[in-house]
């Protein structure tokens, strides 16, 4: 069995965004030459996720609104904000949205549904950040 690992790095303009990442982690799976396995692509921090979705900007909209409610930003709204940090909301709509994805790779190719697109989602952003592409297989 053979393995390829690659890291992406981001570092966002805003606090929260969402990044399409499908075209980055193609590339990876055509650089590992593997032709059959799996893909795992894994956000590297506490407070950014990777998820699998549509890329429709109405449906990211949805998705930021949602999680602002469900976790609202505010320095004085958790107790993880009381030892110094302000980022708690971040964490919280990080283990909403997931830590990886596993993508199988068929004939050399991310095997995606319909309309199935990577995103790389941050949620504590405006540093430097990075995502790990894990490819095994044949």
């Amino acid at each position: 069995m053979k393995s390829h690992t690659q890291y992406l790095w981001f570092n966002t303009k805003n606090r929260q965004e969402f990044i399409n990442i499908t075209l980055q982690v193609e590339e990876a799976v055509k650089k590992s030459c593997i032709k059959e396995g799996l893909c795992l692509v894994n956000a590297m921090h506490i407070t950014s996720s990777v998820f699998i979705n549509d890329d429709e900007c109405g449906l990211h909209k949805d998705f930021g609104e949602w999680l602002e409610k469900l976790a609202p930003f505010g320095k004085d709204k958790y107790k993880h904000n009381l030892t110094g940090e302000d980022n708690a909301d971040a964490h919280l709509k990080r283990t909403i949205m997931g830590r990886e994805v596993v993508v199988a790779i068929t004939k050399g190719k991310l095997d995606f549904g319909p309309w199935e697109q990577i995103f790389y989602a941050e949620f504590d952003g405006l540093r430097k950040k990075r995502v790990l592409v894990k490819i095994i297989g044949e």
